[in-house]
């Protein structure tokens, strides 16, 4: 089982821009990672094709099960 953080962003278009980190810290910190999402929007680390960061949408971790088949 693979796990993800996703922060969902808007950007100045209005568009979803989403940044994925692999195998997030356990137990998920809802806290920090608000801070950090304040963060990367504060220092425009990141610009997208529909320009800038601007605001918070969501954060998640998504969990994801492979089952290889013996053929």
């Amino acid at each position: 089982m693979s796990r993800r953080l996703e922060l969902k962003f808007a950007n100045t278009e209005g568009k979803i821009v989403t940044i994925a980190l692999d195998e997030p810290v356990e137990p998920a910190d809802a806290l920090l990672i608000n801070q950090a999402m304040d963060e990367i929007i504060t220092q425009n680390v990141f610009t997208s094709a529909g320009g800038d960061i601007i605001e918070k949408k969501s954060a998640r971790i998504v969990e994801r099960n492979v089952s290889e088949i013996t053929l």
